[in-house]
Order: C-alpha cells, then structure tokens, then sequence
C-alpha cells in the first residue's frame, strides 16, 4: 500500500509498510484525504470525552484508550503501542513502563503541587511526546492529553497550541512548536513555556 502520509511535515513520524498496513480505508491515497477522516475520528473522540465523567485520567490505561477513541476509527492499530523503532520515541520495549512512570510522576506533580498548571500539563506532553507511544498521532493525543488534565484535574483552561494555525501544516506555529518541544528535550522549558503563553515564575 503506498503511503498518503509520504508529505510529512517536520516533526511528523513516518509510518512503516505494516502500519499502513492498518489503515481501515485502502482507498485514501492523499495525506488531505487522510486527515479529513483523522479529524472526523478526533471530533468523535471529542464528543465521547465530553461524555465521560470519570476523574482517574492519570492512568496508562486511560491515556491507551483516549488514543483508541481518537484514531480507532481510522487506524487498527489506535491505542497499541508501536513496535518499531521512529526518527522520534524511545526504544519500544521501553514505552509501557515509561508511559506508567510518567502517569504516576503527573499524579505526584498534582498531589505535591510541584508545578504550576500550565507548567504541569506542558511538562507531562512534551514527555508523551517523547514517549512516542503510538505509531502516529502522538502529538495530537499528547495535546488533547495535556488539555484534558488541565481542564479536569486542574480546574484550568486548556492551551492556544494552534494559535490560529494548523498545527499539522508546515507554518511559523508548527516550527515555534517543534523547536520548543526540541529545547525541552534538553531540560530547558522556557521555550515551550513561551510557546504556550505561560510565564515563567
């Protein structure tokens, strides 16, 4: 099957022939048409979210299942963890164990009031991503992530990642967003922080 995701933009994680493989619609054959179902399956998992009363969403389990509710529509593979090694993601027999280190970090960071919200939530996205968990939209689950947290266990109001921009196209927002993540991947936040329109304290 040939790839509708062969125009990646920066940042994007390229899909190997098995994980195309699982993409329920053989015959898309245009990254356009590709994201038009994409957003139809996040806009549905939107909907269920807005549904869902539980409060215990700093679990593995939940983060899994939000990714399914987002992209299973569109993907098998949704809410599996990858098997192959990405030019982003740590190494894949690590992705269980470090997705449970980094939900129980989230939880401490919450009990302990270690950050403030926006800081708190940032920091847990910018390791999702690093992460990698999933095959592809990792960046998308990891920001509706960090909303959801910020919304539901903060009391907050969720991130401008767009800014007006489409984040999955090429612009000034999306490589703002990719140098920032980049920066954090050094330990230094103020450019994600910045990003977001969070101040520094």
């Amino acid at each position: 099957m040939t790839d509708p995701l062969s125009d990646y933009p920066v940042g994007a994680t390229p899909l190997d022939p098995d994980e195309m493989e699982g993409l329920r619609f053989p015959h898309i054959t245009t990254r356009g048409q590709l994201d038009e179902l994409e957003q139809a399956n996040i806009e549905t998992g939107l909907r269920w979210l807005s549904r869902l009363r539980r409060r215990d969403i700093l679990t593995d389990e939940f983060v899994i299942a939000l990714h399914k509710r987002l992209f299973g529509e569109v993907w098998a593979w949704a809410g599996t963890f990858r098997r192959t090694e990405k030019n982003i993601g740590i190494d894949p027999l690590q992705i269980g164990i470090e997705l449970r280190t980094l939900m129980d970090t989230a939880r401490f960071w919450k009990d302990h009031q270690t950050y403030m919200p926006a800081e708190a939530a940032l920091r847990l996205h910018h390791r999702m991503v690093q992460i990698h968990p999933f095959p592809n939209g990792n960046g998308r689950h990891a920001r509706i992530a960090a909303d959801l947290i910020l919304e539901r266990i903060y009391n907050d109001r969720p991130v401008d990642w767009a800014g007006g921009h489409d984040l999955q196209k090429m612009n000034d927002r999306r490589i703002a967003y990719i140098a920032a993540l980049r920066a954090a991947d050094s330990h230094d936040f103020g450019p994600l922080l910045a990003f977001a329109g969070v101040a520094l304290r």
